[in-house]
């Protein structure tokens, strides 16, 4: 119990912890923000591949594990048709007022953290060793440059620093309360715990493929996304080499 909330805490805090730059920076270059985004892609990756998806095939089987990734990928199917998404140059909700647009979007990325926080507590009540710190971190890199990007389009839109910061944490707190959810749904229900781990990949795998792998490679920065993603990749390999 105490180190599957550590883990959520800090997986949910990283948010905050990448949103820290925009207190000293008003704005972000594409190339860093492509280059962070296509590293975190390969974090993720590495993450899934070779702890979550493993791990569920030793506890279950071929279907059980297909049926989970499917499930993960079309419940995120279903939020991202649902909600808006952080995209600073091409928001296609550009027409509506400041007040209405920030919440879609605060609103939005918080419901988007929702079953990176279930992965973080599936993870912590599987019998895998390791394997509950290891996604804890890979949400949270994923998670920091979320925050910026927060904190980024919040002060685009005139909110004050101490504010855009303020608001980017918040929004990776939901990750400790579904971190619990899902930590006590597995802990109960054991056969959960392979649909879970499967559901967690099918969820990494839609937010690499359809968000973070695009966003690195809009704006003519393929190459440096490219090798960042592989370096990600390779990161996270190591952590698993040495801690898994």
């Amino acid at each position: 119990m105490r180190d599957v909330l550590i883990g959520s805490v800090i997986s949910a805090l990283a948010t905050g912890v990448g949103a820290l730059p925009i207190l000293l920076m008003r704005v972000i270059t594409h190339r860093w923000r492509d280059i962070l985004l296509a590293f975190t892609a390969g974090i993720m990756v590495s993450a899934t591949m070779f702890n979550l998806i493993p791990v569920a095939l030793e506890q279950s089987n071929l279907l059980t594990v297909a049926l989970g990734i499917l499930l993960g990928t079309v419940v995120l199917s279903v939020m991202e048709r649902s909600l808006p998404h952080i995209d600073l140059d091409h928001s296609k909700y550009a027409s509506v007022q400041f007040d209405q647009k920030s919440m879609l979007i605060i609103t939005g990325i918080t419901m988007h953290n929702l079953p990176e926080g279930l992965s973080v507590g599936v993870s912590y009540a599987s019998e895998s060793a390791g394997l509950g710190p290891l996604i804890a971190l890979a949400i949270g890199l994923q998670n920091a440059p979320e925050g910026l990007l927060v904190a980024l389009f919040l002060v685009t839109q005139k909110v004050r620093k101490w504010l855009a910061f303020l608001i980017a944490t918040l929004t990776g707190t939901v990750e400790i309360f579904t971190g619990l959810l899902g930590y006590f749904l597995t802990s109960y229900v054991s056969n959960l715990v392979p649909y879970g781990l499967a559901f967690a990949a099918g969820a990494m795998l839609f937010i690499v493929y359809k968000e973070l792998i695009p966003e690195s490679h809009g704006d003519g920065n393929e190459s440096s996304s490219t090798f960042s993603f592989i370096f990600g990749l390779i990161t996270m390999i190591a952590l698993i080499v040495w801690f898994g």
